[in-house]
């Protein structure tokens, strides 16, 4: 079949995937999307819950408290995908704020609320935010990949998302906290939800501070710099509370937890800000795919590439969008109303979503190919989705080269998974651990 017959036969099935009177779909597939990108063939239920971890260290009252160390109780509001029965109708909306933390937004997606969870047991799957962020900005991960047999939660991290921006130190000192106590309460989570979760198999995907959060929870301890330094403000915890995520401590070694099981960093911040040193990203210790924009002026990407190099304790990749500042792969599309210039931030929301270069719904699908193939290597142990990893490092030097019959000729090395002058603007490059 003639590929323009073929490509405009995926455009119109795509087109009929996505309701007429969609809002802001987080769950848009691009015709020329690489092939593990696609949904797959559960539908997807979607439920929200509290979980409160109780007598936390409180950094913003430890600010200026005396005494004791002050407690709280620190909820996390969580939006938990799940493969649904095979009866599911799909279609949910999600309703959250933009970026300036005030103006409403509805999402619209294919998960379905409260829908009955599908039989069987299905590997674990956290993903975390930036700051500042929320459960939704990566929710076309997260219906994503509860659709090819995961359970997908992300949290909203208190005092870091859009309504509730707090003492910066609050997330240095609790982000790592915050996914370690998530993994706790899910693999302990009662109920039908509960009992599908395979909390032996264990995944974690975090953006920007997110990433920060999970380079620490896998293993790398933060730097001497970062526990002693007095300036600048912002990133000085009160009462030594980053020295339990030192290298070398031994409430550091306690963190690291064996049934996390894989690691997707994303835009990870903290080497530009020394953060860690080589010793101390030397002691993470789990399979690492880094993706990282390579205009990225935030966490800054030489830094991350410093992480992908001082990271030797374990085989990474690093995937470089080439071209794309912070906001790659992570964010969901902009919604139409952050297209508005926002009174209270002074610009429109839609930069914080976007990039100035890529189009967001092609990073994503790239990152879901991506996300699939890394979890479905190492948390259910698929060694056929080594192949979407074994590729020749630039993504245009491959070469497709077919045979009359369709298949792939010995001269064939581009992309796995990427259609024909797909592959373009794409960096793999791998580390083994020393």
């Amino acid at each position: 079949m003639p590929r323009i017959v073929i490509a405009a036969l995926a455009a119109a099935a795509a087109t009929l995937a996505i309701p007429a009177d969609a809002q802001n779909p987080i769950d848009r597939i691009r015709p020329d999307a690489p092939e593990r990108a696609a949904y797959g063939s559960y539908p997807v239920g979607v439920v929200t819950r509290d979980f409160t971890d109780t007598g936390r260290a409180d950094v913003i009252a430890a600010q200026d408290a005396t005494g004791d160390m002050p407690v709280s109780d620190r909820t996390l509001t969580t939006e938990i995908w799940y493969p649904a029965a095979e009866d599911t109708t799909p279609g949910t909306t999600y309703e959250t704020v933009l970026r300036d933390g005030e103006t409403p937004v509805t999402l619209s997606g294919r998960a379905a609320r409260d829908a009955t969870p599908a039989e069987g047991s299905f590997p674990l799957v956290l993903i975390s935010h930036g700051y500042p962020g929320n459960r939704f900005l990566m929710s076309h991960l997260g219906e994503n990949l509860a659709s090819k047999g995961y359970v997908a939660v992300s949290t909203d991290h208190p005092d870091s998302t859009y309504d509730d921006m707090g003492l910066f130190a609050s997330t240095l000192v609790n982000r790592p906290l915050d996914q370690a106590f998530l993994l706790d309460a899910l693999a302990d989570m009662e109920g039908d939800i509960g009992a599908m979760i395979d909390a032996e198999n264990i995944g974690l995907v975090g953006y920007s501070m997110g990433g920060y959060g999970a380079l620490i929870f896998g293993g790398a301890g933060l730097s001497e710099t970062a526990t002693t330094r007095e300036e600048p403000a912002a990133y000085v915890a009160p009462r030594d509370l980053l020295d339990q995520h030192a290298a070398g401590s031994e409430s550091h070694a306690a963190l690291v937890d064996p049934r996390l099981k894989a690691v997707i960093a994303i835009g990870p911040w903290g080497r530009n800000r020394d953060f860690w040193d080589a010793s101390g990203l030397a002691g993470f210790e789990k399979p690492l795919l880094l993706v990282a924009g390579d205009q990225d002026d935030v966490s800054g990407y030489a830094d991350m590439r410093r992480i992908f190099e001082e990271t030797s304790g374990t085989d990474r990749y690093l995937l470089k969008f080439e071209g794309a500042n912070h906001n790659a792969a992570a964010p969901m599309p902009a919604p139409d109303n952050a297209w508005e210039m926002s009174e209270s931030l002074g610009w429109a929301p839609f930069e914080h979503y976007a990039d100035a270069v890529w189009d967001t719904t092609r990073m994503n699908n790239v990152l879901q190919h991506f996300a699939t193939a890394w979890f479905d290597l190492h948390l259910k142990e698929q060694d056929q989705s080594a192949r979407f990893f074994d590729l020749v490092e630039n993504a245009e030097d491959g070469v497709w080269s077919m045979n009359d019959a369709g298949e792939p000729t010995s001269e064939h090395t581009y992309w796995a998974g990427f259609p024909e002058r797909t592959a373009k603007s794409l960096r793999m490059e791998f580390l083994q651990a020393e």
